[in-house]
């Protein structure tokens, strides 16, 4: 519980940043950069290394975090088809 509670603390919503999308806490880093960055084969030490720095390995963990919390609790209506 208590690691889950440290990653949420990372990301951060604010409607004056990045359009309200969710970014990395104290940046201006979308989350979902960074899940492209991991759609496209990077691995959080290339993300680390290559795109942003400044960022923690706790902080790239943050965002995939949000990202699985999002799509776990998502409703998905089914339509059938005839």
């Amino acid at each position: 519980r208590m690691l889950n509670n440290s990653l949420e603390n990372r990301i951060s919503i604010d409607p004056k940043i990045c359009f309200g999308k969710p970014c990395i806490k104290g940046t201006r880093i979308p989350v979902y950069m960074i899940l492209e960055l991991i759609e496209a084969g990077y691995t959080i030490e290339r993300i680390l290394a290559d795109c942003y720095p400044q960022l923690t390995r706790e902080d790239v963990q943050a965002a995939i975090h949000y990202a699985v919390g999002i799509i776990k609790n998502e409703d998905i209506l089914i339509q059938e088809t005839a």
